[in-house]
Formats: C-alpha cells, sequence, structure tokens
C-alpha cells in the first residue's frame, strides 16, 4: 500500500500474531513502523526481539510501556522504579527513543489524586537522567477519566504537560492518543502548548465506539467506526509541528478474534482512509 510511510501498527491492535509473523505481515503490506508492547518483547528475548525487527527493516515508533508510580508503599516504589530503568533500557536496545508512560492510578485506600500526581512527579525526578543517559524519552499518556482510579491518574493533556514541564523536553513529553483525549475542549490549545516546547514525543490513533464493553479497557474502536474525527486531530498535531509517526493502538477483543494479517491489512487501509 502506498501512503503509509507515517503509519506505525501497535503490537497490540494485532497481539494474535506472534512477533516473527508480526514482522513478516508488515513486510508484506509495506508497513515500515511498529510500536512494542514489553510483555511480548520480553517472552521472546529483547535482543532476540531487537535483531528481528531491524532485520526486517522496521523501525520501533515506541515502547509501551512504562509507568504505574503512584505506590505509596517504598518497597513497592523501589520495584517500580527498578521496572522503569529496565524498560528504558529494553527501548534503547529495540532502538526507540520513546518509551509510553501510563502513570498508575490511586493506591489502595487513597482518593488524594493530587498527592498521587506529585508522587509521579518524584520518580520522573529519578528516571527522565537515566532516560536521558540512555537516548530515551519519557512520555506522559493522559487516560480517559474512566481509567482515573485503577489505571492512570493523569487525565488531561493539561495534567500531563503541567508534569512533563517539570523537566527538559528532551526528557520528558506526552502522548496524545486521541481516544483519550478527544473529548476535551481544552485539548487542542494544550496540543499547541506541548507542540510549542517540542513535547509533542508520540501522537496514537483509536477510534470511540459505543457500547462500552465490560472492564472499558478493551474498548477501543477501529479507525472510522466511532465518533472520532482523525484528521482533525492530526490537523491540530501537525499545526503543533509534529511530523512523527502515527500510532494506531487498539484493544479490541473483536479485532483480536480474527486473521492477524487481515487486521493488520484492514487498519492500514482505515488509516489511509481516515488519517492520510
Amino acid at each position: 500500500m502506498t501512503g503509509l510511510g507515517r503509519f506505525s501498527v501497535n503490537q497490540m491492535t494485532v497481539k494474535q500474531l506472534s512477533l516473527p509473523e508480526l514482522t513478516a505481515a508488515c513486510r508484506d503490506l509495506g508497513v515500515g513502523n511498529v510500536g512494542l508492547l514489553r510483555e511480548p518483547v520480553q517472552a521472546y528475548g529483547v535482543e532476540a526481539a531487537a535483531e528481528l525487527v531491524r532485520d526486517a527493516g522496521l523501525r520501533v515508533t515506541t515502547l509501551c510501556r512504562g509507568g504505574f508510580l503512584t505506590a505509596t508503599d517504598p518497597a513497592q516504589r523501589a520495584g517500580a522504579l527498578a521496572d522503569n530503568r529496565r524498560a528504558v533500557d529494553e527501548a534503547a536496545t529495540l532502538g526507540t527513543d520513546t518509551l509510553v508512560l501510563v502513570s498508575g492510578g490511586l493506591p489502595p485506600g487513597s482518593k488524594d489524586l493530587h498527592a498521587a500526581r506529585e508522587r509521579i512527579a518524584d520518580a520522573l525526578s529519578e528516571l527522565a537522567p537515566y532516560a536521558e543517559r540512555h537516548g530515551v524519552r519519557l512520555a506522559i499518556e493522559p487516560l480517559h477519566p474512566m481509567f482515573a482510579s485503577d489505571r492512570c491518574v493523569v487525565s488531561t493533556l493539561t495534567q500531563a504537560l503541567d508534569l512533563a514541564e517539570r523537566f527538559p523536553a528532551h526528557q520528558v513529553g506526552v502522548t496524545v492518543d486521541t481516544y483519550h483525549v478527544w473529548w476535551d475542549d481544552r485539548a487542542p490549545a494544550e496540543i499547541a502548548r506541548a507542540g510549542a516546547a517540542g513535547r509533542i514525543h508520540s501522537f496514537q490513533l483509536a477510534d470511540w465506539t459505543t457500547p462500552l464493553p465490560e472492564g472499558v479497557l478493551n474498548g477501543r474502536g477501529q479507525i472510522g467506526d466511532g465518533a472520532i474525527d482523525m484528521r482533525e486531530w492530526k490537523t491540530h498535531v501537525e499545526s503543533a509541528g509534529y511530523t512523527g509517526p502515527i500510532e494506531v493502538e487498539l484493544f479490541n477483543e473483536a479485532l483480536w478474534s480474527r486473521d492477524g494479517r487481515e487486521v493488520l491489512a484492514e487498519t492500514a487501509r482505515r488509516f489511509l482512509e481516515h488519517a492520510a
């Protein structure tokens, strides 16, 4: 397919494909970019995965995910910091300069969102210099508010940028994901704010379809199936100066039940139709 130069498929979109199957399908379809997920990469072997994608001529646009930095227990906090340093190491080995952070939800028994966000900032003060030494940027991803309690206390680009701006832009920026920010009428201005400072480190697409499934996590719709105008959001990030890859990241049980190569081909077609 032509016109796919900026298209990147996130591994979760076609998680039914093994890493070798994914790289082969990308090669056959002319897809040159992939976003990888830590768990299947670790299962395959980080060094082996790096060699596989390199031999396939693929660029790794992001590694997902680091984060979950809100714990109050000292041992849990130390464990989270150690895991994030490993994530940085893995990103560097895979050849990507961007590690996406899902910040973490409220600790058990807590209702203090502000304190949880401050713990993220404290953790970033340790992780950001470490990441820089390895040539990796940290990209804070705000998640839709429905995830604030259990997955991510950072719900808006405003909150993400308020955290990121405590650090140099080459260390910490943001991920703009249509699924999580499309509802926020302040998001376009915050995208401009991020772009002016060089802090848009990743741009991801997923559509909003209803009804959401039970558990909501796997409700990210195929682009073009839902309520989000993908080209409008692409215009926002490009007007802010972003010229990097555009990654489609879908968590969707119906897509995962289908043939993975078929889903990848469909996703590439939808990208050309709605976002190219």
